[in-house]
Order: C-alpha cells, then structure tokens, then sequence
C-alpha cells in the first residue's frame, strides 16, 4: 500500500504533491539510453535525459491499456511551485505487456530543464478504461495531473516512479 511512510512516493511528496494515495496494481520500467534505470528519489542530470526514455509496462494484457503522464510539479522551483505543475510527455493507448513505442504520443516529449533548486520529474501509469478516449490537454503549463485524470476517466495511477535533477554547471557536467 502507498500510505505507509516509507514507501518513497510519499516521502518524496509525489502522494500529495501530485496524485492522491493509490495501490500500484502493476510495475512500471523508465530507462533513458538503454542503460539508466530509473529508480524512485535518484538524481539524473539533464544532460543524460534529453531523449525520450524507454518506458515498459509490467502488467495487464494486450487487451488492456495504459496512459502514460511526465510531469516536473516544482515548477519554477521547489520552494515556491507557483506554477505546478509543468507537463513534460504523454502517451496514451499503452497496451499492457508492453512498451510506449506501441501507444500513441499525444503530447511530445519534453527534456527536463530544471532551472531553481533540486525538480522532481514524475512517471504516472493510469490504466484507461477503453482506447482512445483520453484527451489531450490544451497546454504544457500550470498541468495538473489530478484533473487530467479526472477529465479523462483514468481515476488513480496503477504505478508510478520519480527521479531528481537540478541545474548542471559546468563542473557538474565532468
């Protein structure tokens, strides 16, 4: 269960922040270059995401499918998120089994580029209720994953994972 407070979404704030608490009923991949996995509250820098990640769907069937949501909700920065949350990437019509180059993209992929403090960029998987019935949002800025989810009749997220970047500097780039 996710309400127990050691589950890293809730110490992460990503339950409350930016979805209600929710089980995960499947499992969920991200891998950026083949090789970077990504792993709940690990920091990523900007650099080694700017292409669009490999995202695998653990669960259901080829009968089932998926939306898949990116988002950063600390926008322009994490200890003033005014403008939470920002939408970095959807597709929908995931069949399950499988991964996201099956499903349709209907917002494009977004490489994050955090300027202010340490962002938190959020993988959601919700589990549609029949094909393409999910709508795509009129914009980028101020997205907000509850309503997304309930204009679109996709109720809780079925799995969900995180990773941190912050600005590179020169240095941090070595």
């Amino acid at each position: 269960m996710a309400m127990m407070m050691s589950d890293p979404l809730v110490v992460g704030r990503v339950i409350g922040d930016v979805v209600d608490p929710f089980s995960a009923s499947v499992r969920v991949t991200v891998k950026y270059n083949s090789n970077k996995k990504v792993y709940n509250g690990h920091e990523l820098f900007p650099s080694s995401v700017t292409i669009k990640p490999k995202v695998e769907v653990h669960g259901g069937d080829m009968r089932s499918f998926f939306t898949l949501v990116m988002t950063d909700p600390d926008v322009p920065g994490p200890s003033d998120p005014y403008l939470r949350e920002h939408l970095h990437w959807i597709v929908t019509d995931i069949p399950g089994t499988t991964d996201v180059s099956f499903g349709k993209e209907v917002v494009s992929y977004e490489m994050p580029r955090p300027n202010i403090g340490i962002h938190r960029f959020v993988f959601l998987l919700f589990k549609q209720k029949r094909r393409q019935t999910v709508a795509t949002p009129s914009s980028r800025d101020c997205f907000s994953t509850r309503t997304f989810a309930e204009q679109n009749d996709l109720g809780l997220p079925v799995a969900a994972v995180y990773f941190n970047a912050q600005r590179e500097t020169a240095c941090r780039k070595r």
